[in-house]
């Protein structure tokens, strides 16, 4: 017995497991999943993750029991909907008390997803993002979803692939810096710089993603698995620095440790949660960068380590690290970010390797959250430590954002929500002594931060800068937004035309050139019954100066060129 106590010990590494019983798997950035986090906000839930988010890592809890109706006050708004909910198939009479079986839920059980069909249509210029491999370009777009997952004894089999069909209309583009007439615009020269085209063909066309599909298993809070599933890092709204959904799937392999409590055993003393993830996974080109077939591929190896302690309640504290890499068995080494795998010499494989350090503080008793994103690449000028004590700041991008709750009316159980986000990724001031510079481009990964011909992190791309600002409001029957922001998708493109210049009109060249997106928009999420949602939006896209253009020789006034563009946005969903 002394033993077996002994091994437990130092198989959790001192480390106890806290566990509540489950309710619910729920996608990125679904109405389900951003409902539980408005809750979590007030304290009514449980954040299932501290930082590393993925739809089978999304398993929320509630805090304290649901009240039930027939007089009593409803514990929150959405409680007579249907969300989605994990059901038993089966179970045995009597649990196990084996030390395997009595660290994984004994039966098997099952949740439906969807089915989800999404539609979108934008007048005169694309608009869109964090939706997985949907692209919406100018015209009708088009994504139906639905799945099921199935768990047994530890084991997690979950299949939600994406259908998208998009019509792709043609609308001005930029003259491309790739093969294809419909890439990129700019890079470190020719097909070297951004698998992002401005355009994927001249034609409608059907894209097939396998989604939110995986093979899992888990024991406690060890993890290890094997699928598609889309990866959110990070406590970003909108546009986080280092992954979001915002790309279409790719295959990879991860484990680790979902989030738990660090209990000394004997002292009883709660350290906090901890969550940590290692992870690679095989990135492909899109049919629209250039024409040779032996680097359509990369690797992304990933690690990330967020920590949440007891002393400081609310708050968590994350290090992310992405690495990308040339596919090949033999660069499965910078897996790991230690030592000589940090960095490739004069032969080297290729690589890209990103940081980013996250802070979330919760706020719970007065329904308020705090949030940040600091990221950096590349090293410093001089390197080493001295490096970024003499610029600090080289390469560095962030994301800053807040949420407050608020209490409309509690005896009809309506609530509002504030959020507002700050995203910043232009190129550091001292890259106007050495060059230009994108967070999402990479001479040796020449594809640049992107899978498929869509950006991995920051669904705006890498380069420029958003605001954005959202009041919702909650009520029994749904949800109902309003939002604004604006953005400049890639001041980085200017910026690096004035780099070295000595011409004298520089500056009346390029000081109108900017590129900038202004949005307005409502949305709603009505439930019809217990079980069907209807949703819907509009919003109002104003682009200035689309194609960057500058003025001629003659100093005319060029650069107020203007697009007025409109989604509508229809969606429906069935919850089994």
């Amino acid at each position: 017995m002394k033993k077996l106590y002994f091994y437990r010990i130092c198989l959790f590494l001192t480390v106890t497991v806290l566990t509540y019983a489950s309710f619910s798997q729920e996608a990125l950035k679904s109405t389900e999943e951003e409902y539980y986090d408005f809750l979590s906000i007030q304290g009514i839930t449980i954040r299932p993750s501290l930082n590393y988010r993925t739809l089978s890592d999304s398993e929320w809890n509630f805090t304290e029991k649901e009240e039930t109706a027939g007089g009593a006050e409803l514990s929150h708004p959405w409680q007579n909907n249907n969300l989605g909910s994990k059901r038993t198939l089966w179970q045995p009479q009597e649990q196990s008390e084996s030390f395997y079986l009595k660290g994984v839920p004994q039966g098997i059980f099952v949740k439906p997803y969807g089915p989800e069909w999404y539609n979108s249509y934008n007048t005169a210029a694309p608009y869109g993002q964090n939706d997985g491999a949907l692209w919406q370009g100018k015209g009708y777009n088009t994504s139906l979803t639905a799945g099921v997952r199935l768990e047994a004894y530890g084991l997690e089999l979950t299949v939600k692939p994406q259908l998208c069909w998009q019509e792709n209309r043609e609308f001005d583009i930029m003259p491309s810096n790739t093969d294809s007439e419909y890439g990129y615009f700019w890079g470190y020269g020719k097909n070297i710089g951004c698998d992002a085209p401005q355009r994927f063909g001249d034609s409608s066309f059907w894209t097939f993603d396998w989604g939110d599909t995986e093979i899992r298993y888990t024991w406690h809070t060890l993890t290890v698995g094997f699928g598609t599933q889309s990866i959110w890092l990070g406590p970003a709204y909108e546009n986080p620095v280092l992954h979001s959904n915002n790309a279409a799937s790719y295959p990879k392999f991860d484990i680790g440790i979902r989030k738990q409590r660090i209990v000394i055993p004997g002292l009883n003393w709660n350290l906090g949660e901890i969550e940590g993830r290692l992870l690679t996974g095989y990135l492909t080109e899109s049919g629209y960068f250039d024409k040779t077939s032996s680097n359509d591929h990369n690797l992304i190896h990933g690690f990330t380590f967020s920590y949440a302690p007891s002393f400081l309640k609310g708050l968590t504290i994350g290090l992310h690290r992405t690495c990308l890499v040339k596919a090949s068995f033999e660069n499965l080494k910078y897996l790991i970010p230690i030592g000589e795998n940090t960095h490739v010499g004069e032969a080297g494989a290729g690589e890209d390797q990103k940081f980013s350090l996250t802070l979330d503080y919760l706020f719970p008793a007065v329904g308020f959250e705090i949030y940040g994103e600091i990221g950096t690449d590349d090293y410093a000028p001089g390197g080493g430590t001295n490096g970024y004590i003499r610029y600090l700041t080289h390469t560095m991008v962030y994301t800053v954002g807040a949420k407050k709750t608020m209490t409309i009316s509690r005896k009809h159980n309506i609530f509002g929500e504030l959020l507002f986000e700050w995203n910043n990724t232009e190129m550091s001031q001292n890259y106007q002594l050495s060059g230009g510079y994108s967070f999402g481009f990479h001479y040796q990964i020449t594809q640049g931060y992107t899978n498929k011909g869509q950006y991995l992190g920051s669904g705006i791309g890498y380069g420029g800068n958003s605001q954005y600002l959202e009041y919702k409001v909650l009520y029994p029957k749904g949800t109902t937004s309003i939002f604004m922001g604006r953005n400049n998708p890639d001041n980085n493109f200017i910026y690096q035309k004035a780099i070295n210049s000595e011409t004298k009109d520089t500056a009346q060249k390029y000081g109108h050139a900017f590129k900038a997106n202004y949005y307005l928009g409502a949305t709603t999420n009505y439930f019809l019954t217990q079980h069907l949602c209807i949703s819907g939006g509009f919003i109002y896209n104003y682009i200035i100066n689309p194609l960057y253009n500058i003025r001629d020789e003659n100093k005319e006034t060029v650069g107020d060129d203007q697009i007025f563009n409109f989604q509508i946005q229809l969606g429906i969903k069935y919850n089994i």
